[in-house]
């Protein structure tokens, strides 16, 4: 078998598309070339390792432009969050959060993370694995040994977002050709999901759009044990992720790949109790973690289980109201022009959307934060599986095989190109818009005062800052949360013209100022609403 099943090119470079199951040796994918083994390996992409390794990635014509997506992508997302660090649009929870945690790594010590552990009460040494599940952080660590601040790590989220492409780029190349493959991945790249990503601090999420892809890919390719991996680094990026995995072993049980199917469901399932029940409580999160937010289900995974076959159309209901979650499931789909609704392989992201809308926490419904990230490379997989089925059902294949072929790329040429344009239509009302505006990178009139405010605080010490001046003192300083509980500090940076998270309101910040400073706290700055408090 030549190696341009997997490349999705003939033996002379020519791009080469999909097979028909049936037309010759060597059909399209797993799950639909109608294998008879339960791996589904049989006769698929997996065989073709021989001829795949003399001509290596490297050397393939479609890498230059690809990686120029990945490149001008990684840069935009770079500036986007680096942008928002120095205008003091960034954010204690959660930049500090990921920066204290990596430090921690880097420094080959655990991942203490005092300034979530002293919000919730936990004392300066919470360890980071018990707000939630994110080992894979870890690898980050070697970054801070050549630079050690939260740029950095807004730098590697804006990479790996963007080498989703690649495994994306491949998966959509096999089924729709080269040209259509590069607007998907163009289309990736400037998607709202990870505009918002990249533009809304720092967090794990920045690992899943890569693995998932890789996963999907990699599998789609009959090469099983390189997608298996992918699907463990998953589970060690959120405490949730055994969802994800499971969802996708269904998947591979509904193309007839048995075996690999029943696995992913089991193990992932069995890791996530694990991870949830034995794990993190050893890590201190106690027996429902800090985030569960399905009281209305139950108190345990199993007990909403239950609850939700008890009741299934109540579920349904909350699924879609409010209808803030209809906005986002539409602004999910559109984009992809509805194909991914064609695809079994949309249920691999299904299981984490219930999972948000489920839930009674407002802010994981919307479109505004980080959430959706963890699916969107799921989504376009699905919508390329789609399309390609779509011809398939149309019935453009019934004038031959070859004629069929060139039909069905004809038809993902136009969704491609449809994608790429509504994907960058939709730029400006997302993250990825404020490059264009020149008052994005000149910040709000009080940015002065906060740099000043800043520099009076001295290295080394524990400071509690206002959320959004914690990431300018992190590398330097042992940053707390400022808010409503007083912590002792001897250093306070407080701001007393905006409101901020956590406090309730605005007169709250001002009684929480006045209060330290009957408490012996003298002033050393104020300007612009900024105030630096400080207690020998």
């Amino acid at each position: 078998m030549s190696a341009g099943i997997v490349s999705g090119t003939d033996e002379t470079g020519k791009p080469e598309g999909p097979r028909e199951p049936g037309d010759s040796a060597e059909p399209s994918g797993p799950g639909e070339s109608g294998e008879s083994g339960e791996s589904g390996e049989s006769g698929t992409a997996g065989e073709a390792g021989a001829g795949e390794t003399s001509r290596r990635w490297w050397n393939r014509p479609h890498l230059p432009p690809l990686l120029a997506i990945a490149v001008v992508a990684a840069a935009a997302y770079s500036v986007l969050g680096l942008v928002k660090l120095a205008t003091f649009r960034a954010s204690t929870f959660d930049l500090v959060i990921f920066d204290q945690a990596v430090r921690g790594y880097a420094g080959f010590g655990p991942p203490l993370e005092p300034s979530v552990g002293m919000y919730y009460g936990h004392g300066m040494d919470f360890i980071q694995l018990a707000d939630h599940f994110s080992p894979i952080v870890a690898l980050l660590a070697p970054l801070y040994w050549i630079h050690d601040g939260p740029e950095t790590l807004i730098i590697a989220q804006a990479v790996l977002l963007t080498l989703a492409v690649i495994p994306i780029w491949h998966y959509a190349e096999r089924r729709l050709g080269a040209r259509s493959a590069y607007l998907v991945a163009v289309a990736y790249a400037v998607s709202w999901p990870v505009a918002q990503a990249a533009g809304f601090d720092v967090h794990e999420a920045a690992f899943a759009p890569l693995l998932s892809a890789i996963m999907i890919e990699r599998s789609d390719a009959g090469r099983m044990p390189a997608a298996a991996l992918a699907a463990f680094g998953l589970l060690l990026v959120k405490e949730d992720m055994g969802l994800l995995v499971a969802g996708f072993g269904v998947y591979l049980l509904l193309t007839r790949r048995r075996l690999y199917g029943a696995a992913f469901v089991l193990f992932s399932l069995g890791a996530m109790v694990m991870i949830r029940s034995v794990l993190m409580p050893l890590a201190g999160s106690g027996e429902t973690g800090f985030h569960w937010a399905y009281g209305r289900w139950g108190q345990t995974l199993g007990e909403v289980a239950l609850g939700l076959a008890r009741d299934p159309l109540g579920a349904l209901w909350q699924f879609v109201s409010p209808e803030v979650k209809v906005d986002t499931l539409a602004l999910l789909l559109w984009p992809v022009l509805l194909t991914a609704l064609l695809s079994p392989l949309t249920l691999a992201a299904l299981p984490l959307v219930a999972e948000r809308f489920l839930a009674d926490r407002p802010q994981w419904w919307g479109p505004e934060h980080h959430y959706n990230a963890f699916v969107v490379a799921i989504l376009f997989c699905a919508a390329v599986d789609g399309v390609d089925r779509l011809g398939r059902w149309l019935g453009v294949r019934d004038r031959g095989w070859f004629r069929g072929r060139e039909a069905r790329r004809e038809l993902g040429s136009h969704w491609a190109v449809g994608v790429c344009l509504i994907g960058i239509t939709l730029i400006p009302r997302f993250a990825l818009g404020n490059l264009v505006e020149w008052s994005f990178y000149e910040g709000d009139p009080h940015v002065a005062a906060a740099r000043e405010a800043v520099a009076e605080v001295p290295d080394g010490v524990v400071v509690e800052a206002v959320n959004h001046v914690g990431p300018a003192l992190t590398s330097r300083t042992t940053v707390l949360l400022w808010g409503a509980t007083a912590y002792g500090s001897p250093w306070i940076v407080a701001d007393v013209d905006r409101w901020t998270f956590p406090f309730p309101s605005h007169d709250v910040q001002r009684q929480r100022v006045e209060q330290a400073l009957r408490e012996g706290y003298r002033k050393v700055y104020e300007r612009d609403g900024y105030v630096v408090l400080h207690r020998p």
